[in-house]
């Protein structure tokens, strides 16, 4: 099998592309990217493969794709970006700026433990549409009204989609234009720097992003729970419907990002970099730290895994599911993408593709990338 990669590769970086052209030789890719990028300097960015299911349409520089959960790094950048303006504080309840949340014994709650999945809101139990997810006022009022289901303080677990749903009311009553995270993103970090990542596809770029062909089998989650059935299983525990324009165009902070890898790198890099977002100030390396400062670990309660979180990403500890380095962070997303960045090095990456498969954490193309990386740095 023939695979052309193309893109840019620092001298000394060829193992990655020989792990990359071994993900489409050996592990059945379809179409992918890959960026690393060191203190600015950009090490790694290739492509290659195809952006539909019927390969034949070739990946380009400009495909962009869905990364599901990779993306709730990506909101946790615009939370923490409105953290340093003053605007929220991690430490605080979420109820200060969205009083109904206080309701059903929330009232204590605070945004770091939202964001380290410690709100016991999995996903919403009782039957609804799975189209109520586009309605942004009906969802927040019902995860406002929802009792949690472990008390605060007992662990975490796992919110796909309703970590999205928190964070953008929060983002929305503490900016002073009432912005989404989607509009954030565009406004305040995205657009002035060019960056290829949207949360909200705006309809003109539709046709730049590649179509996604679904696992061949479900994710194991292990034994069942009234947590992981609201999480995931429920006939509405997400929008369903994926790849349709009215899908693309909403806003799920935690579950439809659209990017390409070279965007990802990029927006995990102040997470490396204390702060610095291409080489320049945008968070402070204090608002960077407390981001990244664990807030829960242990058995999840939904993921079937030992999980370490901070505010918003995954800590890789021991786990080398971002590497070798143990205070690595970074986020998964469903069928395999990632971004990941690593503050001891002052390294981010990301890897995305349309093939997924059935890993939750740590997918083995991906890892295999970031296996070869570091073995170059």
């Amino acid at each position: 099998m023939s695979i052309e990669i193309h893109g840019h590769l620092a001298s000394g970086f060829e193992p990655v592309a020989e792990a990359f052209k071994e993900n489409f030789t050996e592990r059945d890719e379809l179409g992918a990217g890959f960026t690393l990028i060191r203190e600015g300097e950009v090490l790694v960015d290739i492509h290659a493969g195809h952006a539909d299911r019927k390969a034949e349409r070739p990946w380009t520089a400009e495909t962009i794709v869905p990364v599901f959960s990779t993306g709730k790094a990506v909101t946790a950048l615009v939370v923490a970006w409105l953290v340093d303006q003053g605007h929220l504080d991690y430490d605080a309840p979420v109820a200060e700026v969205w009083p109904d949340f206080a309701q059903a014994g929330k009232g204590e709650v605070t945004l770091a433990q939202a964001l380290s999945h410690q709100a016991g809101l999995p996903g919403y139990p009782e039957e609804m549409e799975p189209s109520d997810w586009f309605d942004r006022e009906l969802m927040e009022s019902r995860f406002a009204a929802m009792s949690p289901m472990w008390p605060l303080g007992e662990g975490s677990g796992y919110h796909p989609i309703s970590y999205g749903v928190i964070a953008d009311a929060v983002v929305r009553r503490a900016d002073e234009h009432g912005r989404t995270v989607g509009a954030l993103l565009r406004d305040m970090v995205c657009g002035p720097r060019g960056i290829d990542f949207h949360i909200g596809v705006p309809e003109s770029e539709h046709d730049r992003a590649a179509e996604h062909v679904l696992p061949p089998r479900p994710p194991h989650l292990g034994s069942m729970t009234p947590e992981k059935a609201a999480a995931f299983l429920k006939p509405w525990s997400s929008p369903g419907r994926r790849g349709t324009a009215a899908w693309r165009s909403a806003e799920l902070p935690a579950a439809n990002g659209h990017g390409t890898a070279r965007a990802i790198a990029r927006l995990m890099a102040p997470f490396a970099t204390q702060g610095r977002l291409d080489g320049e100030a945008f968070v402070s390396d204090a608002v960077i730290k407390a981001a990244l400062t664990e807030r829960v670990n242990g058995p999840d309660r939904v993921l079937p895994f030992d999980l370490s979180f901070a505010c918003g990403v995954m800590i890789n500890r021991d786990s080398e599911a971002f590497g070798p380095e143990p205070k690595a962070v970074g986020h998964y997303g469903f069928g395999g993408s990632c971004g990941f960045a690593d503050p001891a090095r002052g390294v981010s990456g990301a890897y995305v593709m349309n093939r997924q498969m059935d890993v939750l954490v740590g997918d083995a193309r991906a890892k295999a990338l970031i296996e070869a990386a570091y073995r170059c740095l």
